[in-house]
């Protein structure tokens, strides 16, 4: 494993911009790997330019940068509670490369989205993480975090989510 970056190691971030998309892209092939999910990354350039800067965005991203490298992202998108009534923030992916973990990035990440949910006035900041990354269960632990442990994903996908929409 990449040594991690020292604690003190500078770093900026920013709302992600078109010229990012290249970047955040390939950063996402990682996270796929690291995950060992890559058998069903289907993500294109393309595609993540067009749901993030097309007519119709329905994410958003930041991006985490050290020494003038894009190392590190975070996709979002609104959710919404109903026994909230409060719209909220929901994380789909953070990720900092290895060598930049430890460097404070991940971290800056995380406030800073829980700054942008309460200036929204949205009433929640959620994300999932796997089961077994528990050195991820742990960083959001310290951060102040809940993992609850009642709850379960369900999801719909492919050939699965159009027998369900058919009603088969």
């Amino acid at each position: 494993m990449p040594e991690s970056a020292p604690m003190n190691k500078p770093y900026s971030l920013r709302v992600a911009a078109p010229q990012d998309v290249p970047a955040i892209a390939a950063l996402v092939e990682e996270l796929a790997l690291f995950e060992r999910l890559e058998h069903l990354l289907k993500l294109t350039p393309e595609a993540l330019h067009e749901h993030l800067f097309g007519p119709r965005p329905v994410i958003e991203a930041w991006v985490g940068v050290i020494d003038e490298e894009l190392v590190a992202y975070a996709i979002c998108f609104t959710s919404y509670s109903t026994f909230l009534g409060q719209p909220g923030l929901y994380l789909e992916d953070l990720y900092v490369r290895p060598a930049h973990r430890r460097s404070g990035l991940g971290k800056g990440m995380l406030k800073h989205l829980a700054g942008v949910a309460l200036a929204r006035g949205y009433g929640r900041f959620e994300w999932t993480v796997l089961d077994w990354n528990e050195d991820a269960i742990r960083f959001y632990e310290n951060m102040g975090a809940s993992v609850l442990p009642d709850w379960r994903l369900c999801r719909a996908a492919g050939e699965t989510l159009q027998e369900m929409a058919a009603g088969s």
